[in-house]
């Protein structure tokens, strides 16, 4: 597996004057996705993880339900100039089933660490792809518990720690149990590592689960918690009116602005208990 963190020099400028010194930063790499043989996309992201990454893009996506679909996720022949692997190629082999959905799913996929379905801009897509609706899940939580998030989520960015330059996405249970973090540049790969570890673990769809993002809830955001089963999506952030509309439509609950003392909630209001 590649680095996660790079050294680079930098010159800082202080009122005290300048100081040139070396300086941790966050590694951006491109991933490429095989699925039997043939390139399904490129994604830019931190190494780590990736196999994670791959099975929550997949799901993401429609193309796989759950771990069974996936036959084998391994890193395959991508070399540098020297001949070492890079890690930078995973080759998926899916089950039959789930290999006849990919065909039915192809489509156009961006390749930076910024956007996850820019080419998927349709609300009644997603709602088409999503085989574990939330509307229905019971999930209540208090706003104490939904409090606790943050500080818990940003307790586990390790690697944010050493750069100050990667998005975190955790996965809680209903009572605030942080069940996994994962890193990374890009806050959809963070996401897609999230629920990949999810979908290896068995337990998707997510039901009486919260997905906690780091960064702003946007619509790609809000698409991976409908597709994964997660009846509660908080950010820390703003989200767009795109996420609004799309987490009012699948019945997820969105949270944005998640702070200790204060939070809004924009959809499925019903899942927080009044303060």
């Amino acid at each position: 597996m590649g680095r996660v963190t790079a050294r680079r020099p930098v010159r800082r400028i202080t009122a005290t004057g300048d100081v040139h010194r070396p300086d941790t930063v966050a590694v951006e790499e491109p991933l490429q996705i095989m699925v039997g043989g043939r390139a399904l996309t490129v994604t830019m992201r931190t190494p780590g993880s990736d196999i994670d990454l791959v099975h929550g893009f997949l799901l993401s996506e429609g193309i796989i339900d759950g771990r069974d679909d996936v036959v084998t996720a391994r890193y395959c022949g991508g070399v540098d100039e020297s001949g070492a692997n890079t890690y930078n190629v995973v080759e998926v082999e899916l089950s039959a089933a789930a290999a006849g959905r990919r065909v039915h799913r192809e489509r156009a996929f961006v390749t930076t660490s910024a956007c996850g379905v820019c080419g998927t801009s349709s609300i009644d897509d997603v709602q088409t792809i999503s085989r574990h609706p939330v509307s229905d899940d019971p999930l209540v939580l208090t706003p104490d518990t939904l409090r606790s998030l943050p500080g818990a989520l940003r307790d586990g960015q390790k690697v944010f720690d050493a750069t100050g330059g990667l998005h975190a996405a955790g996965i809680f249970t209903g009572t605030g149990e942080l069940l996994t973090i994962r890193e990374d540049v890009g806050r959809h790969n963070a996401v897609d590592k999230a629920i990949g570890w999810a979908v290896r673990e068995s337990l998707v769809p997510l039901t009486g689960h919260v997905l906690m993002v780091s960064g702003r809830a946007s619509f790609e955001l809000v698409q991976k918690a409908a597709v994964a089963g997660i009846p509660v999506l908080a950010a820390v952030s703003a989200p767009s009116s795109l996420a609004v509309d799309l987490a009012e439509r699948s019945g997820v609950t969105l949270v944005g602005f998640l702070r200790e003392r204060s939070m809004n909630v924009y959809t499925g209001g019903q899942r927080v208990t009044s303060g």
